[in-house]
């Protein structure tokens, strides 16, 4: 027990955003604000393989550099408070809800390798177990490693995403309402290449459902 509270001393636990020192890995301040920001945006489209989006923050500010943490600094306990923020909010559930399935974006084996986890695999995964939907990540497969679509033009997003991914186990889509989950959206090039892929395949409808957007992007 002293050797615990010495090292609390040493190395004091501080929020991550504001650097306050804090039991939790964000202060109560700093997730409200955060929270405040949580709202429901809608966006149909027409000429997708996908009918809606659905996301709660714009891609900027602290959602920003949470996101990134979480995906990119092994931070993966950040996913707690992402399923929190979601859970809260009543009109996200109530529009998942009225889906079959869950579907996570995959990344290729040799990426998961080296972050250690699916980003969006683990937020997906928790969120269909809360709200009683079924959840599969052996459907859609990345079949090739690629550049990542951050570092790439708006155009050399849509080409880079071009077969591939591949689909499996087609039989539990078929005339299924599917939400496929990522973190973020941007040009939509990954998710549209998924989508094709999932109504193409029998999928009755899909639907996009993000973290964030990014609205400088598009």
């Amino acid at each position: 027990m002293q050797k615990m509270n010495l090292l609390s001393l040493l190395f004091p636990k501080k929020c991550i955003i504001c650097a306050k020192r804090v039991n939790n890995i964000i202060c109560n301040h700093c997730f409200l604000t955060i929270a405040k920001q949580n709202t429901f945006h809608l966006q149909k489209y027409s000429h997708q393989f996908f009918q809606k989006h659905v996301y709660m923050f714009s891609y900027e500010g602290e959602i920003r550099n949470l996101i990134l943490k979480y995906k990119f600094n092994n931070q993966s306990y950040l996913l707690d408070y992402f399923v929190e923020i979601m859970i809260k909010n009543e009109k996200i559930c109530r529009f998942l809800k009225t889906y079959d399935i869950i579907i996570p974006v995959p990344i290729h084996k040799k990426r998961k390798s080296e972050r250690g986890y699916n980003q969006s695999e683990l937020i997906s995964q928790v969120i269909a177990k809360k709200l009683h939907m079924q959840h599969f990540t052996n459907i859609l497969v990345k079949t090739i490693h690629t550049t990542p679509q951050s570092a790439l033009t708006k155009n050399e997003r849509f080409t880079n995403t071009k077969n591939v991914y591949k689909i499996q186990n087609i039989q539990k889509i078929k005339e299924k309402r599917v939400v496929l989950f990522d973190d973020i959206f941007t040009t939509g090039a990954t998710a549209n290449s998924c989508a094709k892929l999932l109504k193409e395949n029998g999928a009755k409808e899909i639907a996009i459902f993000t973290i964030a957007k990014d609205i400088l992007k598009n």
